[in-house]
């Protein structure tokens, strides 16, 4: 079976790994967003994607939009049986799902039709879902819209973030694909349409989606804590004692019975919500230095408060 592969996101990897390695596959080639600046230097740098098909010989190919007629013809003329999709980045064009014979298959980290769009794992544990997974599904040119093939459960630990949750589901796709990929193959791969009434959208993330709100319950913010973790983070204005304003990135914390002022302190890093409750703050980061225990930054700052109205602008150290 002749297929191309396009994937931006390092949870596509082991599914490019398997496609490298499975018997009976030709990859034609590896479709992947152009390299882009990142870190705090803004280098430009190439997907592990790239990376991995760039290292077995692959050809790559990196079309600024893929919905342009140039690059819909460049990935027709490889003339694939099936595409195969994960964390690409880009909505496909319906004209380049008619290329493959066979159709577009599409690796969703989530149990479809929960949680579409770009950001299923952080939604996953923001919701505080029990249970999250991989679909695969027939592609159409909606939003993660098309007939399933098969769908994957694994369990939410009470203490998963985004970051062990991603690796979990990067794992488990593989396994995932196989199966899909030889139903597909023996032409017995069923297509399950997908309960419109049970959709819910995970939008796309930035910076400011970490942004901690002390007027929600302590158990929502303790929710988007392990969601945002490790990007884009959760950030709080820190108050210290001396009236310097910083904003700290909070790593772990937990909800714990209790009430206070929203971004009150009651006792050691304990904060006050105003939804209810308090969020005991286990881990945190200053700008320019490196994460600690709650227990290790009091021994070397005293709080006054958090910022609980507009995010407290970050000084820069």
């Amino acid at each position: 079976m002749k297929i191309v592969y396009l994937g931006s996101g390092d949870i596509g990897v082991p599914s490019l790994e398997w496609l490298l390695g499975a018997s009976g596959i030709e990859l034609r080639a590896v479709i992947t967003q152009p390299d882009r600046a990142a870190g705090r230097g803004m280098s430009v740098r190439a997907s592990r994607i790239k990376e991995l098909a760039v290292a077995r010989g692959v050809e790559v190919f990196q079309p600024p939009k893929v919905r342009a007629s140039e690059a819909v013809a460049h990935i027709a003329a490889l003339v694939p049986d099936l595409l195969v999709v994960m964390a690409y980045g880009q909505i496909l064009p319906q004209s380049l799902l008619d290329v493959p014979r066979l159709g577009a298959l599409n690796l969703h980290a989530s149990l479809l039709p929960r949680h579409r769009g770009a950001a299923p794992v952080h939604a996953a544990i923001l919701a505080g879902d029990r249970a999250s997974g991989i679909t695969s599904m027939w592609m159409d040119a909606g939003l993660d819209t098309g007939d399933t093939l098969l769908r994957r459960e694994i369990a939410i630990a009470p203490d998963e973030t985004a970051g062990s949750l991603h690796d979990r589901l990067a794992a488990l796709a593989p396994d995932v694909l196989r199966e899909s990929v030889q139903l597909i193959g023996e032409g017995t791969a069923p297509r399950t349409k997908q309960d419109e009434s049970l959709a819910t959208y995970a939008p796309k993330l930035d910076r400011a989606s970490g942004r901690i709100d002390w007027s929600r319950s302590a158990e929502e913010i303790a929710l988007r804590v392990r969601a945002m973790h490790p990007w884009p983070g959760s950030q709080a204005g820190l108050i210290l004692a001396g009236g310097q304003t910083l904003t700290a990135k909070v790593h772990r914390a937990i909800a714990v019975h209790g009430s206070a002022a929203p971004g009150a302190i009651a006792g050691g890093l304990c904060v006050g919500c105003g939804g209810g409750g308090l969020l005991d703050i286990l881990e945190l980061q200053l700008p320019g230095g490196r994460p600690m225990t709650a227990a290790d930054f009091l021994r070397g700052h005293s709080v006054r408060a958090f910022d609980s109205g507009q995010q407290a602008q970050a000084q820069q150290q």
